[in-house]
């Protein structure tokens, strides 16, 4: 039964986040502590003392920080507008989504890689991101440090602590670690919630600032959807080269929108965000195909 509604659960969660997104705003409060919830549970799943990054980890670390300044220049090069330059670069720059393993275990990634890359990842972009914003957006007079501490803080928050309870867990209370491990299937359901109230919260946005905006919205789109078909299939190809197919598609091109949001928020020009609210769309109708495809490719 349950194999039968998942690949239509996130179809379901973004209609549901487009179409009530004036009242989902309201809670999305809570998205936080789901977030937790799922990190918990998936930490808990994993020795976390034996995961080391991987060559994969390391490319697609690199391509982040490449490509995000590449892309940043060469549209701003080609199009002459910093708006749609800063969409590309925090399209890519943005961190790697906390819930990443949820959709791929289901497809077969290997969970240590997809793990240790959630950590090493958020880690990463804490690093980067303030010396890159230091040249590029609304914020360069700010220390690097300063900079620096905002966004540990912000990803910390959420990816810091359930990693030390995990951590504890699986040092002093193994039986409570693989107790919570057991329900780790619970991980997909919450992350549909979680991907419901941010899709209310970042559509109400799009919906409060598309006057007089249209067009450079619509533009925004259509950068997010190139993005989403790039750096799922670089990421397919990368993980194909390293025995992992799913876990570089996923790596690469699932983002932690809620992090980009404020980061576009606090560095760039708030209209940048729409990238992400729209790449959070087109990236969960792609998950939500695989997850109807697995299965009855695994058939064959």
């Amino acid at each position: 039964m349950q194999k039968k509604i998942k690949p239509y659960v996130l179809p379901t969660a973004i209609i549901l986040g487009i179409g009530f997104h004036r009242w989902l705003g309201l809670v999305s409060g809570i998205t936080p502590v789901i977030i937790f919830a799922i990190l918990l549970l998936t930490f808990c799943s994993v020795r976390l003392t034996r995961l080391r990054p991987s060559p994969l980890e390391l490319c697609i670390a690199a391509y982040q920080i490449i490509f995000s300044l590449a892309g940043y220049y060469l549209i701003l090069r080609l199009s002459s507008n910093p708006i749609l330059a800063e969409g590309v670069l925090i399209g890519i720059l943005c961190p790697v989504a906390a819930s990443v393993s949820v959709v791929s275990c289901e497809l077969g990634a290997k969970r240590e890689t997809v793990v240790s890359y959630t950590v090493v990842g958020n880690l990463l972009v804490a690093l980067v991101a303030p010396a890159v914003f230091s040249v590029i957006g609304v914020q360069q007079d700010m220390p690097f440090w300063t900079s620096f501490l905002l966004i540990l803080r912000k990803i910390s928050t959420v990816l810091a602590l359930p990693y030390i309870i995990a951590l504890l867990l699986q040092a002093f209370l193994p039986k409570v670690n693989d107790t919570l491990a057991r329900f780790k299937g619970i991980s997909f359901y919450l992350w549909a919630l979680a991907l419901l109230l941010t899709l209310g919260k970042t559509m109400d946005y799009i919906a409060l600032q598309h006057q007089g905006n249209e067009l450079i919205i619509l533009w925004l789109a259509v950068i997010s959807l190139v993005l989403c078909i790039f750096q799922f299939a670089f990421g397919k190809f990368l993980g194909h080269h390293f025995g992992d197919t799913i876990a570089g598609g996923q790596l690469m091109a699932q983002k932690n929108s809620a992090i980009g949001i404020w980061m576009a928020g606090l560095y760039l020009h708030p209209l940048t965000s729409v990238v992400l609210a729209f790449y959070s769309i087109w990236t969960n109708l792609f998950n939500s195909w695989q997850l109807w495809y697995y299965p009855r490719k695994m058939k064959q």
